[in-house]
């Protein structure tokens, strides 16, 4: 995720103050884990720098004064296009669990047991994901989707490297 241009696209609908932007990038974006407020002001800071977004001035309000940013004519034009470019397909052809499985052949392990585990690990994952959908929002529903599909993609592969495992054990010893 760009954290900057998240925030320039959340300052694109109105100027915003930092706390409010961190409770939207939180609550669309967050997956669980919140952006952290230095994060959030350093950005800022560095958007400010390039001339995405200005700074106003400090306002009084129920803590710290608070300036309100707005994004500039340059920040929207980053925006627009970052919005019309796709994003690069994942997962990558090189991936650490395919990594650990030839590893663990060529080093003569376990890749089996290996497999094992992470197919355990990954329907763990599966199920936090399914009480996500049940008690979440919109927002946690569709994002648990989003990490319950690219599991699942992977529970394929571990299934099938399983079923190959013999011929790719075979492959990794004889080089």
């Amino acid at each position: 995720m760009s954290v900057p241009l998240a925030l320039l696209g959340l300052l694109e609908r109105e100027p915003s103050h930092g706390y409010d932007l961190k409770r939207d990038y939180d609550t669309y974006f967050g997956g669980g884990r919140s952006l952290p407020f230095g994060q959030v002001y350093s950005t800022l800071g560095r958007l400010a720098r390039d001339g995405k977004v200005t700074a106003g001035q400090s306002e009084p309000g129920d803590g710290p004064d608070r300036k309100r940013y707005a994004i500039t004519s340059q920040g929207r034009r980053e925006v627009a296009v970052w919005l019309s470019e796709p994003v690069a397909p994942e997962p990558y052809l090189q991936t650490v669990l395919f990594t650990k499985v030839v590893l663990a052949l060529m080093l003569g392990r376990d890749a089996a047991a290996y497999l094992d585990m992470q197919r355990a690990t990954h329907m763990r994952r599966m199920r936090e994901l399914a009480e996500i959908k049940r008690g979440g929002s919109l927002v946690d529903a569709l994002l648990a989707d989003h990490g319950m599909f690219y599991l699942e993609a992977d529970l394929r592969w571990i299934d099938l490297t399983q079923a190959r495992l013999g011929a790719l054990a075979t492959m990794v010893r004889a080089s």
